[in-house]
């Protein structure tokens, strides 16, 4: 019962605390080993070379920034599961009890529920004051699109979306693979997802830098973004809820990013909400086309923010609800 206990323990403490700002968070050692590597791993040409290159070039420089790419993300998975095993066996070498308390602590900082509800909510106290300025700011912290042209409109969509794909990533996923494989299991794909946000961008400079980053998040997140998923459709009752929207939603719409993976919880949500998500977004002042997700059944409105945020309050409660039957009283072992 161990692996029940420790998850808790970061589960309720992540629920309690969130993410302290003067608390130090694993995830900027894991940054900062990351942009290290960069550095020295992804060598490219100037701009003036890259243009003159020719074609046995541009493949020589591309089967180079991959490998390099590939080389980096052996180097964090390794150093993510030495160093939270090391530390783990050190600690229950000592005392169990010591052990279990660092695990619980590990597990609590690789969970982002709290922390995801806490930063959207300034986006819904801006939006209800009908503050524009303030509501795009607040936003932009969470969102990785242009903000400066959205509306009252587009600022909830974009929060309602982030919430609905985090929901997967900073809860759902994390839970996942500690309840298989304990902290070391969210150490390590805490370290995957962080160096795919980092580097797994499409654009000239990470595009095949961050081909290994973004391909092993992608298997990561294949069984949990599902999970997700389902999870949102099974806690989508009330009246502020359409279970059968979601449902289809989902099954319609859930393959319409380019990503396997991060159109499924939106998908769910959408239905749920009975709203539209999606569609075409700013990055970086290029407009890039995007399917819509959902229907539009109403305008999308800020109190959506607060039901998301419930959404995924349920779904990590059930989620370690399930997880504590099938290890406890069922005796399943995962």
């Amino acid at each position: 019962m161990a692996a029940v206990v420790v998850i808790w323990i970061g589960f309720l403490l992540d629920l309690i605390l969130g993410d302290p700002p003067k608390l130090y968070h694993p995830v900027r050692w894991i940054g900062k080993e990351i942009s290290f590597l960069e550095k020295r791993l992804l060598k490219r040409p100037t701009v003036s070379d890259a243009e003159l290159q020719t074609g046995e070039q541009a493949k020589a420089r591309k089967h180079r920034e991959r490998r390099g790419g590939a080389v980096m993300a052996v180097i964090v998975i390794v150093t993510a599961f030495v160093v939270s095993g090391l530390i783990l066996w050190i600690c229950y070498r000592v005392h169990p009890i010591l052990g279990v308390a660092v695990e619980g602590w590990l597990c609590y900082r690789m969970l982002a529920a709290r922390c995801l509800r806490d930063e959207s909510m300034p986006v819904y106290r801006a939006l209800k004051k009908h503050d524009l300025s303030a509501a795009r700011t607040a936003v932009s912290r969470i969102v990785g699109r242009d903000t400066e042209t959205l509306d009252e409109e587009g600022v909830a969509k974009a929060t309602v979306e982030t919430i609905a794909e985090n929901a997967s990533d900073g809860a759902v996923a994390p839970l996942f693979y500690m309840m298989l494989f304990g902290a070391v299991g969210g150490f390590v794909y805490k370290a995957v997802n962080t160096m795919d946000s980092m580097v797994g961008y499409k654009n000239d400079k990470y595009q095949y830098f961050g081909t290994a980053a973004a391909r092993i998040d992608d298997v990561l997140n294949f069984i949990p973004s599902r999970i997700c998923a389902v999870l949102i459709i099974l806690c989508s009752w009330g009246r502020r809820f359409d279970r059968k929207l979601s449902a289809k939603v989902w099954k319609r719409d859930r393959r319409k990013h380019k990503s396997p993976n991060s159109a499924q919880s939106e998908a769910a949500m959408a239905g749920a909400l009975g709203v539209e998500l999606a569609g075409d977004a700013s990055y970086f002042g290029k407009i890039v086309k995007k399917d819509t997700i959902g229907d539009r059944t109403r305008a999308i409105e800020p109190e959506d923010i607060i039901r998301a945020n419930r959404m995924l309050y349920r779904v990590v409660w059930v989620m370690m609800i399930l997880f504590t039957v099938l290890k406890g009283v069922l005796g399943f072992v995962l």
